[in-house]
């Protein structure tokens, strides 16, 4: 089904007989500080972006600790708690903007390495703000149309590796983290309701510019200049225009939320929960007061995280709400909007859930356990 708010086609779904099995979330032992972001900006410009951000500190993945491997992490806990065979998952699918490699895809390698059948499909998603939201639309179409019975979804983003440190408009906001969620054939469980959207006309808004096949690397592309504000940038690290974004999630956020809870047939009040994409602080204070939600019911966790990409919803999700979703059944609403731009929400009941508590994931572990 199709809808049209603000003149833009909006993807309207509802699914049924699919269970959420379980979530964790991992993220990196290193932790990087206000103290720390000082130390290079000058502590009156930190604390200036620290207050309209809400970050306060962030986990930051060190050069050999990929997103793979905190969803590695976070998918070899989650199906130890669970205590299934690994051989019935029969799909793997792996949403991140930073892969292991620009080919293989990095699901088929997560695949070998937890030990998956070799008859398990096994893809790659290439998403950011949206893409966790997404990624549970396209894992429940696959199980409500029998081509799935159990699936994997791995959901991460190590940021930072495409932050220029000396960029202060991007590298005190970001942090790093990987997440791994169960879903399941279920025939009992209640409809899950998505709606999802796209406008690629304001792709270059967040974007990494050059590196890849549309503006392939080289010398220049490399090399870091001053930018706007002093900022030192490559046209081969992150570039975020923050005041274009923050215009882009005031225009699509709010009807967003309205039209998935009509769909549902849900009041604001029915609601447990709002989990949005964590962006920053300001944004979602902002947004919850234009929807007049009350702050208990949109948790933040990006105080101690940071923005973490794909992984926010879920990792909120842990870091906010672990205690109730191992113990009750909630009805959530989840958002996640920006880079694409891509934005999508989901409504649903969940819950007792699988929720091992927050993995913090130290580098020579993973090097220990990989045998990439």
């Amino acid at each position: 089904m199709r809808s049209h708010r603000l003149g833009v086609p909006m993807s309207i779904t509802r699914i049924s007989g699919v269970k959420i099995l379980g979530l964790a979330s991992a993220v990196p032992a290193q932790v990087r500080t206000l103290a720390d972001d000082a130390d290079v900006y000058g502590s009156n410009d930190v604390i200036k972006v620290s207050d309209s951000t809400g970050v306060k500190r962030r986990h930051i993945a060190p050069q050999d600790l990929c997103t793979s491997d905190l969803c590695y992490a976070a998918a070899e806990r989650l199906l130890s708690e669970a205590n299934i065979p690994r051989d019935s998952i029969d799909t793997l699918i792996f949403v991140s903007q930073t892969p292991d490699f620009i080919l293989p895809a990095t699901s088929c390698t997560l695949q070998s390495r937890l030990g998956l059948s070799t008859d398990c499909a096994a893809f790659d998603v290439g998403l950011g703000c949206s893409g966790y939201v997404y990624g549970l639309w396209l894992a429940a179409n696959l199980i409500a149309a029998n081509s799935s019975r159990r699936l994997l979804l791995m959901v991460g983003d190590t940021i930072n590796k495409l932050a220029a440190p000396q960029d202060r408009s991007v590298s005190l906001l970001f942090g790093d983290a990987g997440t791994a969620t169960l879903l399941e054939k279920s025939e009992n469980e209640v409809p899950m309701t998505f709606v999802l959207g796209t406008d690629g006309a304001g792709y270059n808004n967040l974007i990494v510019p050059a590196g890849a096949c549309r503006n392939p690397s080289n010398e220049s592309t490399r090399t870091r200049i001053a930018r706007e504000s002093g900022n030192l940038r490559s046209d081969e690290d992150l570039f975020m225009n923050g005041a274009e974004i923050f215009s882009f999630t005031l225009d699509r956020v709010a009807p967003l939320i309205k039209t998935v809870l009509e769909r549902s047939a849900w009041t604001a009040e029915d609601v447990d929960y709002f989990v949005f994409h964590q962006a920053n602080k300001f944004i979602l204070t902002h947004l919850a007061k234009r929807m007049k939600l009350p702050p208990e019911k949109v948790p933040i966790a990006l105080e101690k995280y940071g923005n973490t990409s794909s992984a926010s919803i879920p990792l909120t999700m842990t870091a906010s709400l672990l205690e109730q979703l191992k113990r009750d059944r909630l009805k959530l609403v989840l958002a996640g909007f920006g880079v694409g731009y891509s934005w999508g929400a989901a409504a649903f009941d969940c819950g007792p859930l699988i929720m091992p508590d927050l993995i913090v994931v130290p580098e020579e572990k993973v090097r220990e356990r990989s045998s990439l």
